[in-house]
């Protein structure tokens, strides 16, 4: 897989250019397949979900998980001073999306050879399936991240070389749609992408799936806004069936050598620096509750669990470090699991009566983290019966539970967060004055749009109510 990522890159210096000329570059190859280019968005996807890096992903420090040793800038809401959101822009719209439409272009103008000819079309409509379901994960990220955002103008640079910003509601619906029909499209038994789909190794019956659990997350996020188009979207997405069992879940998977193993082990053992250790309050939480998670999420100290406040610096040696799993290069990236499948089963029965009992799922849910992590059974059984569901305060059940099981998937725990209000979490005072005492409920947007593409920035500002930390996105409305 080393070799296919590094001609993808090329590919992607290549799709970045506007001028003509470059098209007569007898050095490229500009008859590249659609593969390099799915493994290249795959894994700039997982990395950007995974990635502990303070220039990219920090919600890890958002969410309390961690706590940074000595430089608090971001644990502090900081994330200007590395153009943070410069950085998770061009992780999404150029890496993974850009990639994946050029991916979508090939596809679109291959000719098949006479042998190819009958058994092309359904192939062909299986990879662009596959391609714009994995478009529809990356598009919802970014709205849920920002709010409105660039979307049908966003991959056309020629045409569109300063896009406007759509409206999230509307965008969510386009999702919708979009991945409904990516699901119609979908055919087992007709071919798709090979060894270059390093999530599923183009398993149609897999994508199928990871594309209505991918409804289902859509759904569930609509369900205090739109409780009709929630609900009839949850629906169709149990009916086609979800992701219930860890063989079924969407991994990438990293490998032991650079530059291919898993961005945790990059910016943690191979970085040679120790810049996080556990948070307080989130440490505090496990060891309240007595979590046998503890042992795979941290590092003891003497026999302790030790997390530090937040937004305060420290020493290394004094707080417990994050597992060993962190330390590990082919921990896979995750994009979406068993266990966070069944916490949307569990919220949408909670709320709709969708589905069966909303205290057998939550079982499932907490058991389903245990397994993730290597527990067993038993163990997930004896924590239950010490933290049971609680049908009167379903949201603090779930909430909770949930950003316990979403410790190393911390873009989903966010909006578990954000939704359900659970668990509570107080910003330090350390904090900087943008965040207004508050936990971020957004990024703002990048300094690079409103430098660059200042109008339409300032239109998509004024929309949604400010470019702030604390303007919340649509379905944020409790």
């Amino acid at each position: 897989m080393k070799n296919i990522i590094i001609s993808s890159l090329l590919v992607l210096a290549v799709t970045n250019c506007t001028s003509d000329h470059v098209n007569d570059d007898a050095n490229v190859a500009y008859t590249m397949a659609p593969e390099p280019l799915l493994t290249y968005a795959e894994k700039e996807l997982s990395d950007y979900m995974t990635t502990p890096s303070v220039n990219e992903n920090n919600f890890r420090l958002t969410m309390q998980y961690w706590q940074e040793v000595t430089y608090v800038s971001e644990s502090n809401y900081n994330f200007t001073a590395r153009n943070v959101s410069n950085n998770v822009w061009a992780d999404n719209y150029v890496n993974v999306l850009n990639n994946l439409n050029k991916a979508k272009e090939l596809i679109e103008q291959y000719q098949p050879t006479a042998s190819e000819v009958n058994t092309w079309p359904a192939k062909k409509q299986n990879q662009l399936a596959i391609i714009d379901i994995l478009s529809v994960y990356t598009f919802q990220t970014m709205v849920d991240t920002f709010g409105d955002i660039p979307y049908s103008q966003a991959l056309n640079y020629d045409k569109y070389p300063l896009p406007t910003y759509e409206n999230d509601t509307e965008i969510y619906g386009k999702l919708i749609h979009r991945l409904q029909t990516d699901l119609n499209n979908l055919e087992e038994g007709e071919g798709s992408f090979g060894s270059g789909d390093i999530l599923y190794r183009g398993d149609i019956g897999k994508w199928k799936k990871f594309g209505n659990s991918l409804l289902l997350k859509l759904g569930i996020a609509l369900s205090d806004v739109n409780p009709a188009l929630a609900q009839s979207t949850i629906n169709a997405a149990i009916t086609g069936g979800v992701i219930t069992n860890e063989t079924d879940n969407a991994l990438f998977k990293y490998q032991a050598e650079t530059p291919n193993f898993n961005p945790l082990f990059e910016n943690i053992a191979n970085s040679g620096r120790d810049d996080f250790f556990g948070g307080k309050p989130f440490i505090d939480f496990l060891n309240a509750t007595s979590d046998p998670r503890r042992t795979q999420y941290f590092q003891d100290v003497h026999g302790e669990y030790i997390g530090q406040v937040i937004g305060v610096s420290g020493v290394f040696s004094d707080f417990s470090a994050p597992g060993i799993f962190a330390y590990i290069p082919v921990t896979p990236g995750k994009l979406m699991t068993s266990t966070e499948v069944a916490f949307y089963l569990t919220e949408a029965a909670a709320r709709f009566g969708i589905g069966g009992s909303p205290g057998g799922l939550y079982q499932n849910a907490v058991q389903a983290s245990f397994l993730e992590w290597g527990l067993s059974t038993q163990d997930a059984q004896n924590y239950l019966s010490n933290n049971p569901y609680d049908a009167s305060n379903w949201k603090k059940s779930i909430g909770e539970q949930a950003w316990v099981a979403m410790y190393n998937h911390p873009v989903v725990s966010w909006n578990f967060y954000r939704r359900l209000d659970f668990p509570v979490l107080q910003a330090p005072p350390t904090a900087i004055a943008n965040a207004g005492g508050k936990v971020p409920v957004r990024l703002q947007y990048p300094t690079l749009e409103a430098t660059t593409n200042g109008t339409n920035y300032a239109k998509a500002s004024a929309a949604i109510g400010g470019d702030k930390l604390t303007t919340k996105v649509f379905w944020d409305v409790q």
